[in-house]
Protein backbone atom coordinates (compact mmCIF):
# COMPACT_ATOMS: atom_id res chain seq x y z
CA UNK A 1 0.00 0.00 0.00
CA UNK A 2 1.31 2.99 -0.92
CA UNK A 3 0.77 6.83 -0.32
CA UNK A 4 1.71 6.64 3.34
CA UNK A 5 3.58 9.67 3.44
CA UNK A 6 3.94 13.24 2.92
CA UNK A 7 5.96 16.17 2.12
CA UNK A 8 9.54 16.07 0.70
CA UNK A 9 12.67 17.06 2.97
CA UNK A 10 10.02 17.58 6.22
CA UNK A 11 8.51 13.98 5.91
CA UNK A 12 6.08 12.06 7.88
CA UNK A 13 5.46 8.51 7.67
CA UNK A 14 1.93 6.84 9.22
CA UNK A 15 1.39 3.36 10.13
CA UNK A 16 -1.75 2.07 11.99
CA UNK A 17 -5.84 1.08 11.80
CA UNK A 18 -8.24 2.28 13.62
CA UNK A 19 -8.79 -0.55 16.01
CA UNK A 20 -5.19 -2.04 15.54
CA UNK A 21 -2.89 -1.99 18.40
CA UNK A 22 -1.30 1.68 17.96
CA UNK A 23 -1.33 4.55 15.49
CA UNK A 24 2.22 6.05 15.14
CA UNK A 25 4.49 8.19 12.63
CA UNK A 26 8.07 8.50 11.82
CA UNK A 27 9.16 12.01 11.01
CA UNK A 28 12.40 12.19 8.66
CA UNK A 29 14.14 15.95 7.74
CA UNK A 30 13.36 17.73 11.23
CA UNK A 31 16.78 19.81 11.82
CA UNK A 32 18.91 18.75 14.44
CA UNK A 33 18.57 21.33 17.85
CA UNK A 34 15.11 22.20 18.25
CA UNK A 35 14.02 21.58 21.20
CA UNK A 36 11.07 18.89 21.68
CA UNK A 37 8.69 18.94 23.99
CA UNK A 38 6.03 15.67 24.52
CA UNK A 39 3.98 17.90 25.86
CA UNK A 40 3.21 20.22 22.81
CA UNK A 41 2.60 17.45 20.96
CA UNK A 42 0.43 16.20 23.74
CA UNK A 43 -1.87 19.37 23.60
CA UNK A 44 -2.33 19.61 20.21
CA UNK A 45 -3.45 15.65 20.00
CA UNK A 46 -5.97 16.71 23.05
CA UNK A 47 -7.52 19.15 20.42
CA UNK A 48 -8.08 16.41 17.95
CA UNK A 49 -8.92 13.42 20.64
CA UNK A 50 -12.40 11.77 20.21
CA UNK A 51 -14.63 11.82 23.21
CA UNK A 52 -13.76 15.55 24.27
CA UNK A 53 -17.60 16.81 23.65
CA UNK A 54 -20.55 15.79 23.09
CA UNK A 55 -21.19 17.00 19.77
CA UNK A 56 -17.83 14.08 18.99
CA UNK A 57 -17.24 10.51 18.96
CA UNK A 58 -17.94 9.03 22.36
CA UNK A 59 -15.02 7.13 21.57
CA UNK A 60 -12.85 7.09 25.14
CA UNK A 61 -9.32 7.91 23.36
CA UNK A 62 -6.78 9.24 25.50
CA UNK A 63 -4.22 9.67 22.63
CA UNK A 64 -1.35 9.76 25.08
CA UNK A 65 2.03 9.73 22.62
CA UNK A 66 5.57 8.52 23.50
CA UNK A 67 8.44 9.92 21.16
CA UNK A 68 10.48 6.78 20.64
CA UNK A 69 13.47 8.30 19.04
CA UNK A 70 15.17 11.38 17.31
CA UNK A 71 15.98 12.93 20.49
CA UNK A 72 18.39 13.45 23.18
CA UNK A 73 18.27 15.09 26.64
CA UNK A 74 14.95 17.29 24.61
CA UNK A 75 16.72 18.16 21.68
CA UNK A 76 16.28 16.58 18.27
CA UNK A 77 19.17 15.00 17.10
CA UNK A 78 18.36 15.33 13.07
CA UNK A 79 17.44 11.77 13.32
CA UNK A 80 14.08 10.24 12.65
CA UNK A 81 11.52 10.99 14.93
CA UNK A 82 9.20 8.27 15.79
CA UNK A 83 5.79 8.71 17.86
CA UNK A 84 3.27 5.86 19.17
CA UNK A 85 -0.40 6.23 20.47
CA UNK A 86 -1.72 3.48 21.67
CA UNK A 87 -5.32 2.33 20.58
CA UNK A 88 -7.49 1.90 24.22
CA UNK A 89 -11.16 1.50 22.83
CA UNK A 90 -11.49 -0.28 19.66
CA UNK A 91 -14.70 -2.47 20.27
CA UNK A 92 -14.63 -4.23 16.56
CA UNK A 93 -17.66 -6.42 17.27
CA UNK A 94 -20.41 -3.76 15.82
CA UNK A 95 -18.43 -3.85 12.73
CA UNK A 96 -18.86 -7.55 11.82
CA UNK A 97 -22.32 -7.08 9.83
CA UNK A 98 -20.20 -5.09 7.46
CA UNK A 99 -17.14 -7.24 6.45
CA UNK A 100 -18.82 -8.88 3.51
CA UNK A 101 -21.36 -6.31 3.38
CA UNK A 102 -20.20 -2.78 2.55
CA UNK A 103 -21.08 0.48 4.52
CA UNK A 104 -23.20 3.03 1.99
CA UNK A 105 -20.54 5.89 1.57
CA UNK A 106 -17.75 4.27 3.36
CA UNK A 107 -14.60 2.67 1.64
CA UNK A 108 -15.16 -0.86 2.72
CA UNK A 109 -15.99 -2.02 -0.62
CA UNK A 110 -13.20 0.03 -2.57
CA UNK A 111 -10.53 -0.73 -0.41
CA UNK A 112 -11.72 -4.79 -1.04
CA UNK A 113 -11.35 -4.21 -4.66
CA UNK A 114 -8.50 -2.86 -4.58
CA UNK A 115 -6.39 -5.13 -2.25
CA UNK A 116 -8.71 -8.48 -1.85
CA UNK A 117 -8.77 -8.49 1.83
CA UNK A 118 -9.03 -5.45 4.33
CA UNK A 119 -9.03 -4.43 7.95
CA UNK A 120 -12.82 -4.03 8.91
CA UNK A 121 -12.65 -3.31 12.42
CA UNK A 122 -13.54 0.78 12.63
CA UNK A 123 -12.90 0.87 8.79
CA UNK A 124 -9.52 0.11 9.50
CA UNK A 125 -6.68 2.18 7.55
CA UNK A 126 -9.50 4.33 6.04
CA UNK A 127 -10.61 5.59 9.51
CA UNK A 128 -10.15 9.18 10.04
CA UNK A 129 -8.62 8.06 13.24
CA UNK A 130 -5.44 7.64 11.56
CA UNK A 131 -5.24 12.08 11.52
CA UNK A 132 -3.92 11.72 14.89
CA UNK A 133 -0.60 10.73 13.54
CA UNK A 134 -0.68 14.08 11.21
CA UNK A 135 -1.44 15.90 13.87
CA UNK A 136 1.87 14.52 16.14
CA UNK A 137 3.90 15.45 13.00
CA UNK A 138 2.11 19.07 12.90
CA UNK A 139 3.18 19.82 16.29
CA UNK A 140 6.94 18.54 15.94
CA UNK A 141 6.64 21.09 13.00
CA UNK A 142 4.98 23.94 15.04
CA UNK A 143 7.78 23.89 17.25
CA UNK A 144 10.77 23.84 14.61
CA UNK A 145 9.12 26.85 13.34
CA UNK A 146 8.50 28.54 16.62
CA UNK A 147 12.22 27.89 17.50
CA UNK A 148 12.84 29.58 14.35
CA UNK A 149 13.74 32.85 12.63
CA UNK A 150 10.49 33.43 11.05
CA UNK A 151 7.45 34.77 13.33
CA UNK A 152 5.06 31.63 11.20
CA UNK A 153 1.63 31.18 12.71
CA UNK A 154 -1.50 29.61 11.57
CA UNK A 155 -4.91 29.14 13.11
CA UNK A 156 -8.20 28.13 11.70
CA UNK A 157 -12.06 27.71 12.81
CA UNK A 158 -15.10 26.26 11.64
CA UNK A 159 -16.70 28.60 9.31
CA UNK A 160 -20.23 26.98 8.27
CA UNK A 161 -22.30 23.89 9.44
CA UNK A 162 -24.87 22.67 6.97
CA UNK A 163 -26.43 26.22 5.89
CA UNK A 164 -25.32 28.31 9.16
CA UNK A 165 -22.40 30.41 8.36
CA UNK A 166 -20.09 32.30 10.28
CA UNK A 167 -19.61 36.09 9.89
CA UNK A 168 -16.24 37.19 9.24
CA UNK A 169 -13.86 37.45 11.53
CA UNK A 170 -10.59 38.75 12.23
CA UNK A 171 -7.08 36.96 12.86
CA UNK A 172 -7.61 38.16 16.43
CA UNK A 173 -11.00 37.15 16.71
CA UNK A 174 -9.75 33.53 15.51
CA UNK A 175 -6.80 33.78 18.08
CA UNK A 176 -8.98 34.90 20.87
CA UNK A 177 -12.31 32.73 20.15
CA UNK A 178 -11.54 29.59 18.47
CA UNK A 179 -10.80 27.40 21.44
CA UNK A 180 -14.02 28.99 23.94
CA UNK A 181 -16.50 27.02 22.26
CA UNK A 182 -16.64 22.83 21.19
CA UNK A 183 -17.67 23.91 17.52
CA UNK A 184 -14.52 25.68 17.26
CA UNK A 185 -15.92 28.34 16.05
CA UNK A 186 -14.61 31.85 16.22
CA UNK A 187 -17.64 34.13 16.07
CA UNK A 188 -19.58 33.08 19.32
CA UNK A 189 -22.93 33.63 18.24
CA UNK A 190 -23.17 31.37 15.37
CA UNK A 191 -21.08 28.99 17.89
CA UNK A 192 -24.81 28.36 19.60
CA UNK A 193 -26.54 27.97 16.21
CA UNK A 194 -24.32 25.60 14.95
CA UNK A 195 -23.86 23.54 18.13
CA UNK A 196 -27.90 23.30 18.19
CA UNK A 197 -28.05 22.18 14.65
CA UNK A 198 -25.40 19.47 15.38
CA UNK A 199 -27.62 18.04 18.52
CA UNK A 200 -30.96 18.28 16.12
CA UNK A 201 -28.92 15.72 13.67
CA UNK A 202 -27.41 13.72 15.75
CA UNK A 203 -30.76 13.33 17.66
CA UNK A 204 -32.22 12.26 14.43
CA UNK A 205 -29.49 9.88 14.12
CA UNK A 206 -28.32 11.55 11.02
CA UNK A 207 -25.02 14.11 10.77
CA UNK A 208 -24.04 17.45 8.35
CA UNK A 209 -21.08 18.61 6.82
CA UNK A 210 -19.65 21.46 6.87
CA UNK A 211 -16.51 23.90 6.01
CA UNK A 212 -13.39 25.34 8.16
CA UNK A 213 -11.28 28.45 7.41
CA UNK A 214 -7.97 28.83 7.67
CA UNK A 215 -5.47 31.57 7.32
CA UNK A 216 -1.31 31.23 7.94
CA UNK A 217 1.13 34.67 8.40
CA UNK A 218 4.32 35.61 9.13
CA UNK A 219 5.14 32.98 5.68
CA UNK A 220 7.64 34.76 3.85
CA UNK A 221 8.19 35.38 0.23
CA UNK A 222 9.40 33.35 -2.27
CA UNK A 223 7.75 29.60 -1.27
CA UNK A 224 6.85 27.32 -3.88
CA UNK A 225 7.81 26.17 -7.49
CA UNK A 226 5.73 26.56 -10.76
CA UNK A 227 3.33 24.29 -11.65
CA UNK A 228 3.48 20.76 -10.11
CA UNK A 229 5.05 22.10 -7.08
CA UNK A 230 3.42 25.28 -6.02
CA UNK A 231 2.38 26.31 -2.73
CA UNK A 232 -1.63 25.99 -3.97
CA UNK A 233 -1.02 22.60 -5.27
CA UNK A 234 1.11 21.37 -1.99
CA UNK A 235 -1.38 22.95 0.27
CA UNK A 236 -4.86 21.43 -1.78
CA UNK A 237 -2.71 17.65 -1.78
CA UNK A 238 -2.68 18.79 2.16
CA UNK A 239 -6.31 19.25 2.74
CA UNK A 240 -7.78 16.87 0.01
CA UNK A 241 -5.52 13.95 2.17
CA UNK A 242 -8.00 15.11 4.85
CA UNK A 243 -10.71 12.63 5.00
CA UNK A 244 -14.00 13.52 3.79
CA UNK A 245 -13.33 17.04 2.41
CA UNK A 246 -14.84 17.86 -1.17
CA UNK A 247 -13.75 21.14 -1.80
CA UNK A 248 -10.20 23.73 -0.79
CA UNK A 249 -10.23 26.97 -1.92
CA UNK A 250 -7.87 29.81 -1.64
CA UNK A 251 -7.99 33.76 -1.57
CA UNK A 252 -11.09 34.63 -3.68
CA UNK A 253 -11.93 30.68 -4.57
CA UNK A 254 -14.92 30.51 -6.37
CA UNK A 255 -16.18 34.06 -6.11
CA UNK A 256 -13.32 34.48 -8.56
CA UNK A 257 -15.39 33.38 -11.42
CA UNK A 258 -17.54 36.22 -11.15
CA UNK A 259 -14.59 38.44 -10.79
CA UNK A 260 -13.46 40.70 -13.75
CA UNK A 261 -9.72 40.62 -14.30
CA UNK A 262 -9.62 44.28 -13.63
CA UNK A 263 -11.44 43.87 -10.63
CA UNK A 264 -8.65 41.06 -9.23
CA UNK A 265 -5.80 42.11 -10.35
CA UNK A 266 -3.42 43.83 -7.19
CA UNK A 267 -1.82 46.84 -8.16
CA UNK A 268 1.44 47.24 -6.53
CA UNK A 269 3.25 49.91 -4.12
CA UNK A 270 6.20 50.34 -2.06
CA UNK A 271 5.62 49.35 1.69
CA UNK A 272 5.10 52.24 3.57
CA UNK A 273 5.75 50.30 6.99
CA UNK A 274 2.10 50.39 7.61
CA UNK A 275 1.60 46.73 6.06
CA UNK A 276 2.06 44.93 9.35
CA UNK A 277 0.43 41.41 8.17
CA UNK A 278 3.18 41.34 4.81
CA UNK A 279 6.47 39.63 5.30
CA UNK A 280 8.56 42.28 3.88
CA UNK A 281 10.85 45.78 4.44
CA UNK A 282 9.73 49.12 3.64
CA UNK A 283 10.51 50.03 0.89
CA UNK A 284 9.72 46.79 -0.80
CA UNK A 285 6.78 46.22 -3.76
CA UNK A 286 3.65 44.57 -2.12
CA UNK A 287 0.77 43.86 -3.26
CA UNK A 288 -2.37 46.82 -2.55
CA UNK A 289 -4.59 44.19 -1.76
CA UNK A 290 -4.49 40.33 -1.20
CA UNK A 291 -7.42 38.78 -3.10
CA UNK A 292 -4.85 36.21 -4.93
CA UNK A 293 -4.70 34.70 -0.76
CA UNK A 294 -0.79 35.56 -0.54
CA UNK A 295 -0.30 33.38 -3.73
CA UNK A 296 0.99 34.56 -7.12
CA UNK A 297 2.61 32.34 -9.59
CA UNK A 298 1.69 29.52 -7.12
CA UNK A 299 4.63 31.36 -5.28
CA UNK A 300 3.99 33.32 -1.15
CA UNK A 301 4.09 37.08 -1.49
CA UNK A 302 4.88 37.58 2.46
CA UNK A 303 1.16 38.29 2.68
CA UNK A 304 -1.40 36.14 4.47
CA UNK A 305 -2.45 32.98 3.12
CA UNK A 306 -6.13 32.08 3.51
CA UNK A 307 -8.62 29.87 2.31
CA UNK A 308 -11.38 27.16 3.26
CA UNK A 309 -11.69 23.66 2.78
CA UNK A 310 -15.02 21.93 3.11
CA UNK A 311 -16.14 18.34 4.54
CA UNK A 312 -19.06 16.36 3.40
CA UNK A 313 -21.46 15.01 6.16
CA UNK A 314 -19.96 12.27 7.78
CA UNK A 315 -20.95 8.39 6.51
CA UNK A 316 -21.19 6.78 9.58
CA UNK A 317 -24.48 7.28 10.91
CA UNK A 318 -27.83 5.14 13.01
CA UNK A 319 -30.11 5.95 10.47
CA UNK A 320 -31.01 2.91 8.23
CA UNK A 321 -29.97 2.08 4.90
CA UNK A 322 -29.53 -0.24 2.37
CA UNK A 323 -26.32 -2.07 1.33
CA UNK A 324 -25.95 -6.03 -0.79
CA UNK A 325 -23.86 -8.93 0.94
CA UNK A 326 -21.73 -10.60 -1.79
CA UNK A 327 -21.02 -13.63 0.08
CA UNK A 328 -24.83 -14.54 0.62
CA UNK A 329 -26.41 -12.53 -2.38
CA UNK A 330 -28.47 -10.75 -0.32
CA UNK A 331 -29.84 -7.12 -0.18
CA UNK A 332 -29.42 -6.06 3.74
CA UNK A 333 -30.14 -3.15 6.08
CA UNK A 334 -27.21 -1.45 7.39
CA UNK A 335 -27.62 0.36 10.20
CA UNK A 336 -24.18 1.95 11.87
CA UNK A 337 -24.46 1.72 15.53
CA UNK A 338 -20.66 2.62 16.55
CA UNK A 339 -19.29 5.38 17.83
CA UNK A 340 -19.13 8.19 15.07
CA UNK A 341 -18.90 11.99 14.78
CA UNK A 342 -22.17 14.23 14.35
CA UNK A 343 -20.33 16.69 12.37
CA UNK A 344 -16.55 16.81 10.93
CA UNK A 345 -15.19 20.49 11.19
CA UNK A 346 -14.62 20.98 15.11
CA UNK A 347 -11.91 18.02 15.30
CA UNK A 348 -11.16 19.15 11.69
CA UNK A 349 -9.49 22.60 12.81
CA UNK A 350 -6.37 21.07 14.97
CA UNK A 351 -5.93 18.66 11.78
CA UNK A 352 -6.22 21.45 8.58
CA UNK A 353 -3.26 23.41 11.09
CA UNK A 354 -1.13 20.58 11.15
CA UNK A 355 -1.12 19.90 7.24
CA UNK A 356 -1.01 23.56 6.92
CA UNK A 357 2.46 23.70 9.45
CA UNK A 358 4.00 20.79 7.78
CA UNK A 359 3.31 21.87 4.37
CA UNK A 360 5.05 25.50 5.19
CA UNK A 361 8.01 23.72 6.97
CA UNK A 362 8.81 21.55 4.04
CA UNK A 363 8.65 24.40 1.89
CA UNK A 364 10.80 26.28 4.15
CA UNK A 365 13.47 23.74 3.98
CA UNK A 366 13.20 22.94 0.70
CA UNK A 367 13.99 26.95 -0.03
CA UNK A 368 16.68 27.52 2.41
CA UNK A 369 14.95 29.55 4.95
CA UNK A 370 15.67 27.35 7.54
CA UNK A 371 18.68 25.28 7.22
CA UNK A 372 17.77 21.26 7.13
CA UNK A 373 20.28 20.32 8.86
CA UNK A 374 20.91 22.20 12.31
CA UNK A 375 18.29 25.04 13.52
CA UNK A 376 20.68 26.94 14.82
CA UNK A 377 22.28 27.67 10.99
CA UNK A 378 26.09 27.03 12.48
CA UNK A 379 27.34 24.22 10.08
CA UNK A 380 30.45 23.14 11.39
CA UNK A 381 30.23 23.96 14.64
CA UNK A 382 30.06 20.89 16.95
CA UNK A 383 30.41 22.28 20.69
CA UNK A 384 26.85 23.52 20.69
CA UNK A 385 24.46 24.37 24.08
CA UNK A 386 22.50 21.31 22.53
CA UNK A 387 25.47 18.44 22.30
CA UNK A 388 25.46 16.33 25.40
CA UNK A 389 28.35 16.69 27.81
CA UNK A 390 30.65 14.40 29.24
CA UNK A 391 31.00 13.37 32.42
CA UNK A 392 33.93 15.26 34.11
CA UNK A 393 34.87 13.00 37.18
CA UNK A 394 34.11 9.61 36.14
CA UNK A 395 33.88 7.08 39.27
CA UNK A 396 36.72 4.18 39.56
CA UNK A 397 34.37 1.31 39.25
CA UNK A 398 32.48 2.75 35.98
CA UNK A 399 32.95 0.44 32.77
CA UNK A 400 34.64 3.14 30.77
CA UNK A 401 36.67 6.38 32.14
CA UNK A 402 39.31 8.70 30.47
CA UNK A 403 42.44 10.17 32.30
CA UNK A 404 43.87 13.25 31.75
CA UNK A 405 47.53 12.83 29.87
CA UNK A 406 50.08 15.16 30.82
CA UNK A 407 52.43 16.42 27.76
CA UNK A 408 56.11 17.30 28.75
Amino acid sequence: MNGNEFGRLFRFTTFGESHGEAMGCTVSGCPAGVEISEDVVQEELDRRKPGQSMITTSRGEPDEVSIKSGTLEGYTTGTPIGMVIQNKDARSGKYEPFITAPRPSHGDYTYSAKFGTRNWGGGGRSSARETVNWVAAGAVAKQVLDQSDHDVQVKAHVSQIGDIEAEDVTWEDMLEHTEDNEVRCADPEKAEEMRDAIDRYQEEGDSIGGSVYFECRGVPRGLGAPRFDSFAARMGKAMFSIPATTAVEYGQGREARDMRGSDRNEDWEFDDGTREDVVSEEGDPVPVGNDHGGLQGGITTGEPIYGEATWHAPVSIPKKQETVDWETGETVEAQVVGRHDPSLPPRAVPVVEAMLRVTILDFMLLGGRINPDRLDDRPGEYDTAYHPESPQNDPDDADTMTESVDED
